[in-house]
């Protein structure tokens, strides 16, 4: 079951000028891993993860190195979460993210699935409930 989506734009060239003008903006906005890439990627990932929390309906409290993206082995980009940003994504049921990211002609573009695979528990009293008492 699909919990929320999310779609984020960036304007690469803005992107760069605001890394520029905003001393500590990398440190804040990336992980350790992701800070040496290029500024066209470093975009793509920023709307990642601004996609990840519009798919988690924009918490408050976000910390935004709580929220990552890797390659798999066949270069697929992979969300990465722990912290307040895996918090928040278990609170809702989502236990599977969907990732696509691209760049080009000066824009970086990511959409972002959140999604439940498991079960949804059912709530006490409704049928499939432990301690239901049978009719």
């Amino acid at each position: 079951m699909i919990i929320g989506t999310g779609i984020d734009v960036v304007d690469v060239a803005r992107f760069e000028a605001q890394i520029a003008r905003t001393p500590g903006l990398v440190e804040r906005l990336f992980t350790p891993g992701e800070r040496g890439l290029h500024v066209r990627s470093l975009a793509a990932r920023f709307a990642a993860k601004e996609a990840a929390a519009k798919a988690l309906k924009a918490p408050p409290g976000m910390i935004w190195q709580h929220c990552w993206i890797e390659k798999d082995p066949s270069g697929a980009p992979v969300l990465r979460t722990e912290g307040t940003v895996a918090d928040e994504a278990r609170r809702q049921g989502i236990d599977r993210w969907h990732l696509t990211m691209t760049h080009d002609g000066g824009i970086a573009m990511a959409m972002v699935v959140a999604e439940r695979t498991a079960p949804e528990e059912p709530a006490p009293g409704a049928p499939g409930h432990e301690g239901q008492v049978p009719a």
